[in-house]
């Protein structure tokens, strides 16, 4: 689903406030000795970064996730059709369930591969007084300084953060989904609702995996040698525990929640809007 949904990329139809979230949620899951660059709630990351850096500062790094938000959407619906229909998950057999996990995780695979440099770019981008304003400019840097596998040191993470969180979203997508619409037709408002409640329970459950995924795709502007030389997703956990213990893996949960709810909302809208218009 879209990611951020699932890989964490927003849907293209994601409002503006929906893109200021993603921008201060990226703030308060990074790990910085800097009191600047410490935000103790959403309200205050908007009011500090608004006041300090200016309002434009909150969209850094959503050209990119547009630019990847589109291929990335489409390969994660048609694998997610083609392989719920291999598996039986459009007869409505008793494998439904397992069909429908199985489809959703194949295709976050798929999608997280496409859309994880994008990923590190938007977050370059969005992290405290940030040297890049383009995100062309950012993945040129990203490639020269520290190498291709910049752009995927945290795909590990993100699948091991994706793949449930698909799983559990388009679980409980379909399972609202027939609850309010039994019949099966077009019907938005439940589209609405249905991907709402997915999105939110989903992002809200693998919040501690998306705080150690931005630890690795933000290593590289870290003045920590111990950040910055993070090896992978054990490291990174590791090092969240050391310095914040269990709170620090709830960082951003709120705006990463309220982020992934509209999002997921809007996806689900016009993915089932354009599937009904194809089928008339």
């Amino acid at each position: 689903m879209a990611e951020e949904l699932d890989y964490e990329a927003l849907s293209p139809n994601a409002g503006l406030g929906v893109n200021m979230m993603a921008g201060a949620l990226t703030r308060m899951q990074v790990f910085t000795a800097s009191p600047a660059a410490v935000y103790t709630g959403i309200g205050n990351a908007f009011t500090r970064i608004s006041s300090t850096e200016g309002a434009r500062a909150l969209w850094r790094g959503v050209s990119s996730v547009i630019l990847g938000a589109g291929p990335a959407h489409a390969v994660h619906f048609g694998m997610y059709e083609a392989v719920k229909d291999w598996t039986g998950g459009n007869e409505g057999n008793a494998n439904q369930w397992l069909s429908t996990s199985l489809a959703g995780a194949t295709a976050t695979i798929a999608s997280d591969a496409l859309m994880n440099p994008f990923d590190v770019i938007k977050q370059r981008m969005q992290v405290h007084q940030s040297e890049f304003r383009s995100m062309f400019t950012c993945a040129s840097t990203v490639f020269r300084t520290e190498g291709l596998s910049a752009f995927y040191v945290s795909y590990p993470t993100t699948l091991t953060m994706t793949v449930p969180f698909t799983a559990a979203q388009f679980t409980v997508y379909e399972q609202l989904k027939q609850l309010m619409n039994p019949s099966g037709v077009y019907s938005p408002a439940s589209h609405i609702v249905a991907g709402g409640v997915a999105g939110g329970v989903a992002a809200g459950l693998t919040t501690p995996l998306d705080v150690a995924k931005t630890l690795l795709q933000t290593r590289g502007t870290s003045t920590d040698a111990e950040i910055r030389h993070c090896k992978g997703m054990l490291d990174a956990m590791r090092i969240i525990w050391q310095r914040d213990g269990l709170r620090g893996f709830g960082r951003g949960m709120t705006p990463r929640v309220v982020t992934h709810m509209p999002s997921n909302a809007l996806c689900w809208l016009s993915y089932e809007f354009f599937k009904s218009a194809i089928r008339d």
